[in-house]
């Protein structure tokens, strides 16, 4: 794949670009940088989403007391690009819901904090954002779905794992624009994934955990989709493109299975799914593609203790052309890097993701800017790296210990999810 390289336009001994830099820095410097003209318009697009009641930011950044005293923090926090949280390497891949800041907005900050935090003029005061109450995405829900009743997290210290059925009633067939889980508790949420019944012979599942041996009649049912959304630590709902949509039946059932972790006291949790529907014609539908740890081709999947392991996972040749929405990579404590990729019949390499410093906490699902166009008979590959030693922070066990695949915190995953569309299958539409 050749890359386009850029000339820079050089000024004597400055380029052009440096030139256009230094001038912004010095007209920054000729004026005094505040909160209600400068700073704000920063923390309102790239802090306040998430640092407002209800969401996982656990205080507010709204109005200028929320953030000057916290403006030393603040300014570290963004000076080594730990907020906002974005993992992907953007000279790989670059994606619609990137979260960062320029170089320039940083010094912005800077100034401000250095400078002492100055407000400004009162009649510059900007007018706090407004927001869609419990959802992260700005329109309000088509429709609600709650866990039917709450579910008692026991303190005896393990990690649970549940299922939950809740009927939709639907009068008619959808299709979804986007999907967003609100977990009813933050806190002890691990994660969740959502999948569709349409036999309604899985409804007594609700509740049930995932030791109980009455769950493998359960899992004898075929599902109608066996994954509709899934969301981890970090994870903000995805917008389908236009035209494009998750077809959901009516009276269909979701099924939940949620990881809960460890709690040394009693707590509940009622959590729901808010949907959106599509009011826009759709031409072709949004369908799953997941790479598990069965795709490994260096098996076993097993991470010796004191030991730096890397493993590589591929799909089989795609039978049709394919364009991808989205891409969402899963480890657990031990992951340390990933990275994904097609290579096309040509040859060519089409990046997917690749994270070089990751991070348990925050997961994303990546869209991309574009439908990303992989051809029949490209192979998607994966690759991800496992530090299972002492010198590893985010190690459960100490001493280190061997790990193997397994849906507690303390063991490990290897997944690789992909929201796509057919490239020559259009949805037929009733007339």
């Amino acid at each position: 794949m050749k890359r386009i390289k850029k000339k820079a336009v050089k000024c004597g001994w400055i380029s052009g670009n440096g030139l256009l830099l230094l001038f912004l820095s010095l007209s920054l410097q000729a004026q005094e940088v505040t909160f209600n003209e400068h700073i704000a318009p920063i923390i309102h697009k790239n802090c306040t989403p998430c640092h407002r009641p209800g969401e996982v930011g656990p205080f507010s950044l709204i109005t200028y007391q929320d953030v000057a005293k916290r403006a030393p923090f603040i300014q570290h926090v963004t000076s080594i690009r730990y907020m906002p949280p974005w993992k992907a390497d953007p000279s790989f891949q670059t994606y619609q819901n990137e979260r960062g800041l320029t170089q320039q907005e940083i010094d912005l900050i800077a100034q401000w904090v250095e400078n002492g935090a100055p407000q400004g003029k009162a009649e510059a005061t900007p007018t706090p954002p407004t927001f869609q109450e419990n959802s992260q995405l700005l329109q309000a829900p088509d429709l609600v779905l709650t866990m039917q009743k709450p579910f008692s997290i026991p303190n005896d210290g393990t990690e649970e794992f549940r299922y939950f059925s809740i009927p939709t009633e639907l009068p008619e067939d959808v299709f979804l624009k986007a999907i967003e889980f609100r977990p009813g508790n933050p806190q002890l949420v691990h994660h969740s994934r959502i999948m569709v019944d349409t036999s309604h012979l899985i409804r007594a599942i609700d509740g049930i955990s995932e030791t109980d041996p009455a769950l493998a009649r359960f899992q004898t049912i075929p599902l109608a989709d066996e994954f509709l959304y899934g969301w981890v630590p970090g994870n903000l709902p995805v917008m389908y493109p236009a035209g494009t949509g998750k077809p959901l039946k009516k009276n269909s059932d979701l099924i939940l299975n949620i990881h809960y972790a460890p709690s040394s006291v009693v707590a509940q949790d009622q959590s729901s799914v808010h949907l959106y529907f599509a009011k826009e014609p759709i031409d072709r539908e949004v369908k799953t593609m997941t790479l598990r740890e069965t795709d490994i081709i260096n098996q076993p999947f097993v991470i010796p203790a004191n030991e730096v392991k890397i493993f590589y996972m591929r799909s089989e040749p795609l039978a049709h052309p394919i364009e991808l929405i989205s891409v969402l990579p899963h480890m657990h404590t031990l992951g340390k890097s990933f990275r994904a990729f097609a290579i096309t019949p040509a040859g060519e390499v089409v990046p997917l993701v690749k994270i070089d410093d990751w991070d348990f906490n925050w997961q994303s699902t990546y869209v991309f800017k574009e439908l990303l166009t992989v051809p029949e008979g490209a192979v998607i590959y994966a690759e991800a790296t496992y530090d299972n030693t002492a010198s590893n922070p985010a190690n459960p066990h100490v001493p280190p210990r061997d790990v193997t695949y397994g849906w507690n915190t303390t063991h490990e995953m290897m997944n690789l999810i992909l929201y796509y569309v057919e490239a020559e299958h259009p949805v037929a539409q009733e007339k």
